[in-house]
Order: structure tokens, then sequence, then C-alpha cells
């Protein structure tokens, strides 16, 4: 039983009516959701400026931007169960109010050390956030029909937030110095707190047994060690390197530790039973290869943007918002989408059409094709989101109440741990295809400059304007046909693995399940048996 006070099942008219305020803390919930996906990505047109003025280090740089979405991803299990124990609203309100004050921290910063550590408490606040804003909606809306529509609300918004953030950023850095990209979070936090401490509701898990803290702290490890090695790997570091290959190690081992002391207690932090239910493990499956496809795309789509067809950074950030905005009319037709075709087709039908519009990219060359770019990312964006949709739909449903929290938290990390792997593995494929046609020699261009071009096409693109004349010229021409060669690749083998994920989805429910369910009482009730101060 959930610690939510319930009411017995009753008639859909009258379940409709309880909690009629449910829709506003929907808006509540985006809210939070929009400004953890946005600081996910505005931060990135800010770099130069915070170089400039910080003058870090080229590690300190790195962990400047990557610090964020790591310790994110590292926390969400411990904070997703946390919630469980001791109150989701309670966790989410610590999160907001944490989220505006390492903001305020980040835009007053002075030295790339201060501008870290305000990074990783967003971090922090951020893991707060986004496993509770899930759980919540999971308990708000007990009807699975009203549920899927606010899920379609919810992944439509973090669509949004993640093609919003570079183009507030430039914005900002346009009018502002970069600390005013951190400086909006505050007032929407200011607004958040007092507003979701009135309106959301308060629930927690059964309470049974203690929470695990060991456990905790082993998956927040673990996953810090996984996401460390992965990331690592995407930014191109060698597979062989001590600081790749021990975080690796050492976080699989933890994971693995963690995975046997849950099965062995009493009272585990994360009830592993869920895996047994087919539709739970393939939807978490789904997320991950989803991801994988989507992030290891977007990195790439956007270097061949600019550096191919020489387009300027916001000229890039246009030609993708038709992949957002296919995302987002995907995830508010979603909930239709759903209880049409049910979760099987669905989800199975979105890996189709993305492996068929990346396939259909296959066809992009040294010239510009707007049609076809317009084409290929609407009917990306489309089929991607439709996918996460019916994947964090189904595994949301799977899960039982109780176990929401850490539920809405696995979901969490197999979409970070799917973006870090596709940037990898994607970027590892790339590269092994497009540096073959350097290093093998270009005719005219001295055999070093073809070596050193083979890293990577900005760098071609530096020893070519150094070399000048015909041998840059023939050089800069023959990177280029090896990056859009490596992109060939790269897309032939995201359309195999997605439609792995359409294979993979063929173990989903055919059909929605609509059964009456229990929902949560008014408010007032609700505090009159348990109220929590923040």
């Amino acid at each position: 039983m959930s610690g939510t006070t319930t009411a017995a099942a009753a008639p859909r008219r009258r379940a409709a009516g309880a909690g009629a305020n449910r829709w506003v803390v929907l808006v509540v919930l985006c809210v939070s959701l929009l400004l953890v996906a946005v600081d996910a990505t505005v931060l990135h047109v800010a770099v130069p400026a915070v170089t400039e003025d910080l003058r870090p280090g080229a590690i300190e740089l790195l962990w400047i931007v990557d610090v964020y979405p790591l310790v994110c991803a590292s926390l969400l299990i411990l904070f997703g169960t946390l919630g469980d124990r001791v109150g989701r609203r309670r966790v989410l309100l610590l999160g907001y109010a944490l989220f505006g004050v390492a903001s305020a921290l980040a835009a007053l910063a002075d030295t790339a050390q201060v501008l870290i550590a305000a990074r990783a408490l967003l971090g922090v606040g951020g893991a707060m956030i986004m496993p509770a804003t899930l759980s919540i909606l999971r308990q708000v809306f007990p009807d699975r029909r009203e549920r899927a529509l606010a899920i379609g609300i919810w992944s439509a918004v973090a669509a949004v937030g993640a093609a919003v953030g570079p183009l507030l950023g430039g914005f900002l850095l346009e009018h502002f110095w970069w600390g005013s990209v951190f400086l909006v979070n505050i007032p929407l936090m200011l607004v958040s707190l007092p507003v979701g401490r009135l309106l959301l509701p308060e629930s927690k898990g059964d309470g049974r047994g203690p929470w695990d803290v060991v456990g905790a702290l082993m998956a927040a490890g673990g996953l810090f060690g996984v996401v460390l090695g992965v990331k690592r790997l995407g930014g191109g570091e060698p597979v062989a390197s001590l600081l790749t290959v021990l975080p690796l190690v050492l976080g699989a081992a933890l994971l693995a530790g963690f995975v046997r002391r849950q099965r062995r207690r009493t009272y585990p932090l994360v009830d592993l039973a869920m895996f047994r239910r087919p539709a739970f493990s393939t939807s978490v499956g789904c997320i991950v290869l989803a991801m994988l496809a989507l992030v290891g795309l977007e990195l790439i789509a956007a270097q061949y943007l600019q550096l191919v067809l020489g387009l300027s950074p916001l000229e890039t950030g246009l030609r993708l918002l038709p992949l957002t905005f296919a995302a987002m009319a995907a995830g508010l037709a979603g909930a239709r989408l759903l209880r049409r075709f049910g979760p099987r087709r669905m989800v199975c039908a979105g890996f189709c059409l993305t492996a068929f519009a990346v396939v259909l990219l296959t066809a992009m060359g040294r010239a510009d094709n707007c049609a076809l770019l317009l084409t290929g990312f609407v009917l990306l964006g489309f089929g991607l989101e439709t996918t996460l949709f019916g994947a964090y739909e189904s595994m949301l449903s799977e899960a039982p109440q109780e176990q929401s929290g850490g539920a809405a938290a696995i979901g969490e990390t197999s979409y970070q741990l799917g973006a870090g792997i596709g940037i990898a593995l994607l970027g590892s494929v790339m590269n092994a295809a497009y540096a073959p046609g350097l290093t093998g020699g270009v005719p005219g261009v001295p055999a070093s400059a073809s070596v050193a071009a083979g890293h990577s096409l900005g760098e071609a693109y530096e020893v070519a304007a150094q070399l000048g004349g015909p041998a840059g010229v023939a050089l800069r021409r023959a990177a280029g046909d090896a990056f859009v060669h490596g992109l060939h690749v790269t897309l032939v083998v995201s359309a195999g693995l997605l439609l792995l994920g359409a294979v993979m989805a063929l173990r989903l429910p055919r059909v929605m399940q609509c059964e009456e369910v229990s929902v949560p009482a008014p408010r007032g009730a609700v505090e009159s048996q348990s109220r929590v101060s923040v």
C-alpha cells in the first residue's frame, strides 16, 4: 500500500473530480523539469565567454561543462529512493531551494573552482528534482489515461528545454554577461518553492525497514564511475587509459555489489523484482537505445551542419529546431496514440520511423539539401519522442506506486546512460570511419599533415589553413569527403541499433490496460494525516 491516503475505487467521473488541481500540479512539475533541462545545455554557448573571463585550464573547463550531468546522473537513484522514504514533495522542494542557491553561486563565481562547485551543486539539485517530478506525477494521476496525457506534456516540455537552452543562452550572452544564464533560474525557483509547498501533495512509500544508506552510496559511486568512464570515451580519450578504465571498472564493481546487496536485503532500496516484469525491463532498454541514437546523432548532425555546410552556431540551432517541434508534437499526441495502438505497436513504430529517418539522412552530402534535412529531422524527432513517451509511460505504469521514486530514478538514469553511451559509441564509429580516408595519404599533402588531420574534421581544417595553397585545398576537400563517409557509416549503425530496439519493443504489452484505480484524497485530508514541512 502507498503511504498516500487514498479513497476507495470509484467511477471515473468521481475519480476525475477528486484532486481537481492535478493539472495545476502538472504545470508546477513541468516548470521544474524545464529548468533542469535548460540548465543541462544553456552553458554550452557560454563556454567561450567563461573561458575568456575565468581563464580555466583544459581540465577545469571540461569539469565546468561535465560536472552537472555527471553529478546529476550519479545521484538519481539515491534521491529517488530517498523521496520514497522521507517524502517526494519534501525532496522536490529541497531540490528547488538548492537549485536556486547553486544558480546564484554559479552566476557570481569569480574562479573556475567556484563555478565547478556551483555546477556540482546544481547537479545535486537536479537529481532531487527529476525523479520527484515523475513520481509525484504517478501519484497525482492514478488513472492511466490521464497519466498518459500528463506524461506526454511532461516529455514535450523536456524536448522544449533541451532546445531552448542554447537559444536562451545565446540571447542572454548578447545582452548580458555569462552569469546571466544562471540567474534566470532564481526568480522561477522563488515562485516554484512556495507554490509547490502549497499545491503539491506529499506521498511516501510503505516505509517498511530502514533506508539502505550504504546501498544508496554504492549506487551513487558506481554510477559516477561508469558515467565518468563513458564520458571520457565519448570525449575521445584512449580506451586503455588508466583514467578511463579505472572509473569504469570500479563503477561496474560497485554496481554489481549494489545489485547483490539489494537481492539479499529484506527491504531493498530498489526492488529488483521490477526488472522481472517484461514491460518494465523492456521499457528501460528502449529508453537507453532511443537516447543512444538521439544524442549521438544530434552531436554528429551539429558538426555536419557547422563544419561541412559552414553554418553558424545560430543557423545550426535553427536547422535543428524542426526536430524539437516534431518531438513536442509527438509528446502531445502520445496519449491518443497509446490508447489507440497500445505500447507494443507504438514503441515499435517509433523505432522503425526513426530508423527510416536515419536511413533517409544517408543521402546527405557536401551540398546543402534543406528539404532532405527538414524531412529527416522532423521524422527523427517524431519517431524518437514517440518511442521515449511509450517507454516512459509503460515503465512508470508497471512500477508499484510505493516504488515510483525508485522507478523514476531508474528511468532517468537510463536516459543519462543512454546519452553518454551514444556519444561514446557513435563517436567511436564516426572516428573509425573518418580517419582512414586521411591517414592513408592525400595526394600533394605531407604524410604528417594527413595523419594530424585524421584526428577530427576541425583539426583537419586547421592543418589545411596552415598549409594553404593547393595542398590546403586538397586536404580540406579530402577531410570533408571522409567526414561525410563517416557520417553515412554512423547512420547505418544507428539504424541497426534502432531496429534492434524495435525488436526489443515486441516484449511490451499489446494493449494499454486501464483499470479502476484508487485516487488521492483531497489535499486537506492528506495533510491532516501527515504534514511535512520544508
